[in-house]
């Protein structure tokens, strides 16, 4: 008994406010740190697989920013029953990756030892952020930032087997890793070369493409440079990774610039409430909306001005304005296909996309099972109609041609079938009708003046037709639009 309730203690100890792990959350060295941990895991064959065929990193980043946020969050809580549970959904998501890579090596997103080269790497990337930023660990704090993440393991695996015990032991175990198992996978080099390249801007800058498109052109290569810079030597010259000439003092600067971010007021940095403010749609009735809907204000008016300065910049992607003869709030096959249907952004519409789309639903909704299982299998029902309607060459996905050429009415029977599931799950007193504050779980906001009805709740009928006019009819402008379309 003793022993039990010390244990408890001692991890509880692990976790929560108090942890270094914590401490962390809104340093700005940590934006660096977790990227560079990213490239790592991504360089993995295994990890790289599963990313390039299942993640939604590409298409929509601030999305998946955003959710990894809230899960590490609940993982590193003081609630040990938010922390298992976290855990196994977790663990349900990842049970669900598994396949091969392009070389026809198996990848299985539950493997233990590929887990824990994830925790690996982050726990690595912050000693190295520190060490970069001029603000080395001592042996101590090491020692127990450490052990925190070998804690976070094991909620996930049960144990934390597979990471040595012993910290000098860990090093020797992530030198073994990086020369003999990491690779210059399509992942690590789509995060390298690509997405700092074509980030999409996020909603708070979403009205003004000239603005975002300037400012990624001169931060994507700098921050690609910067990350290419700070990974381990033996990495970079097993994946054949060029270093731009003055890159190690251009790290060394921007790590230290992150770092003095200290010596600022406690609380004058919150990631989670930049991360919230740059994914609020317009309409949201968050009470941060209105400083974010005055910042969209501002940020289209200097992507007007630098237009106007810019005037031969070749601005193939201009402020957007309505096209002469096009209906108001329609979307077109292609741009619907895109940023909808293609939720992974590899060009084709498959199974990782469907189930990306599930996987979103279920973390907005918080979902348990069988809740969770009953929604995946109506996307996959969908996915078996969709695949049968329009995969006309038989490759076992649709491209956007097919789609296009088809120019298919997608509410069929399946589909139907994900809106009546969706609607259950979200009705979680299952009186037949969404209220207010189960609208908001799903949609992060208020009815909209024209759902609202007399008696202030959202009905079946007008659920599903709603969610059958986005998927089938391409309209832009509903609450669908954050959910599944935004970056």
């Amino acid at each position: 008994m003793t022993t039990e309730t010390t244990g408890t203690a001692d991890e509880a100890s692990l976790f929560g406010p108090k942890s270094q792990f914590s401490a962390f959350f809104d340093d700005p060295r940590w934006a660096l740190a977790i990227i560079r941990a990213t490239v790592l895991e991504a360089a993995h064959p295994q990890i790289g697989a599963a990313l390039v065929d299942n993640s939604t990193f590409v298409a929509h980043p601030w999305r998946r920013l955003r959710n990894t946020f809230l899960s590490m969050r609940r993982m590193f809580g003081t609630d040990p029953a938010v922390r298992e549970r976290e855990a196994a959904r977790l663990n349900r998501l990842h049970a669900r990756m598994s396949g091969s890579d392009s070389r026809g090596r198996a990848y299985d997103a539950m493997d233990r030892a590929t887990r824990a080269w994830v925790v690996a790497t982050l726990f690595e990337s912050a000693v190295t952020m520190c060490r970069l930023s001029g603000q080395p660990l001592d042996q101590d704090t090491m020692e127990r930032m450490y052990a925190e993440y070998r804690a976070f393991l094991a909620a996930l695996d049960g144990d934390a087997a597979e990471l040595p015990e012993d910290l000098n032991d860990f090093w020797r175990y992530f030198d073994r890793v990086v020369e003999n198992e990491l690779e210059n996978t399509e992942a690590a080099r789509v995060i390298l070369y690509r997405l700092f390249d074509h980030l999409p801007a996020p909603a708070l800058l979403d009205s003004a493409p000239t603005l975002w498109a300037a400012g990624r052109a001169v931060a994507g290569p700098l921050l690609g440079a910067i990350t290419v810079a700070s990974l381990p030597e033996p990495y970079r010259r097993r994946a054949g990774l060029p270093e731009m000439p003055g890159a190690p003092t251009l790290m060394q600067g921007a790590y230290l610039a992150a770092g003095l971010a200290r010596f600022l007021p406690e609380g004058w940095i919150n990631a989670e409430s930049i991360i919230e403010a740059l994914s609020l749609s317009p309409d949201s009735d968050d009470p941060r909306a209105r400083t974010v809907t005055a910042l969209r204000a501002r940020m289209k008016r200097a992507s007007a001005l630098l237009r106007l300065l810019t005037p031969q910049s070749g601005d193939t992607n201009p402020d957007p304005a309505p096209l002469a003869g096009t209906q108001e709030n329609q979307r077109s096959a292609e741009e619907f296909f895109r940023r909808v249907l293609d939720q992974t952004g590899d060009g084709h519409l498959d199974w990782p996309d469907l189930a990306a789309m599930a996987r979103e639903l279920s973390t907005r909704l918080d979902l348990d099972e069988p809740e969770e299982t009953r929604l995946y299998d109506a996307f996959a029902a969908w996915w078996r109609e969709l695949q049968a309607a329009l995969d006309t060459d038989g490759d076992g996905r649709v491209s956007a041609e097919e789609y296009a050429t088809a120019v298919p009415c997608l509410a069929g029977p399946a589909l139907i079938r994900v809106a009546e599931v969706l609607f259950d799950a979200t009705d979680k007193d299952g009186n037949g009708s969404i209220d207010a504050d189960e609208y908001r779980t799903l949609f992060r906001t208020a009815f909209h003046r024209d759902l609202t009805t007399t008696d202030g709740t959202y009905g079946q009928s007008a659920f599903v037709g709603d969610f059958l006019s986005f998927m089938a009819g391409r309209r832009t402008g509903t609450p669908y639009d954050p959910l599944l379309a935004d970056a």
